[in-house]
């Protein structure tokens, strides 16, 4: 790893620590940038803005979010199965890592808000596993043909949002949550069934 690569890395572990203690608001450039005993100057070399910084720290953690649904479309088994626990682990794993941490929260509004750019590209990526299930439901004879998958994909999406982002509705607790997309995800299996 050359020295940029380096500096760049150390801004985003120094910067993750100031947005996970004190939130994104309160967290400046010259905080970022004592913490790592650089001018701010030097820093705005590195990342233009503090909203850079918290594009470039959430996509630093996207891999592990991509590897789990990955996992889950790859795990075998029906496609209704898989798609329905897809749904379930993006539901757990957003809910958990909120709920640890508010700030996070905070961070995660102020991308999706400033940069929704970014939450739309997030989206086309759980689109094409989606894309996958369905296919491949469509080959086991289980789902009925579309024709377009995409659409589709984005349809379902749609009706399960919620799920996605929980904390948008957080007067739910997960036991709630969890009910209430099971009950979706069935309407959903039942509508994608071949007649």
């Amino acid at each position: 790893m050359d020295e940029k690569a380096e500096t760049r890395d150390r801004i985003l572990e120094a910067a993750g620590r100031r947005f996970e203690h004190y939130g994104y608001s309160k967290t400046t450039m010259s905080e970022i940038a004592s913490d790592l005993k650089m001018s701010t100057g030097n820093l705005y070399r590195f990342y233009p803005s503090k909203l850079d910084i918290a594009e470039a720290h959430a996509r630093a953690h996207e891999c592990d979010e991509d590897e789990m649904m990955e996992s889950v479309v790859a795990s075998g088994g029906s496609a209704g199965v898989r798609l329905k626990e897809f749904h379930r682990v993006i539901l757990e794993h957003t809910f958990k890592l909120i709920d640890e941490s508010k700030k996070i929260f905070e961070l995660a509004q102020a991308i999706s808000r400033e940069r929704p750019a970014y939450a739309n590209r997030r989206l086309a990526i759980e689109r094409v596993y989606l894309v996958r299930m369905l296919e491949d439901g469509i080959a086991e004879g289980l789902f009925d043909r579309h024709d377009n998958l995409d659409e589709l994909a984005e349809m379902i999406q749609c009706a399960t949002m919620k799920f996605r982002y929980p904390q948008l509705y957080n007067c739910f607790r997960i036991d709630v949550l969890r009910r209430e997309l099971e009950g979706t995800m069935d309407l959903i299996y039942k509508g994608l069934l071949k007649r």
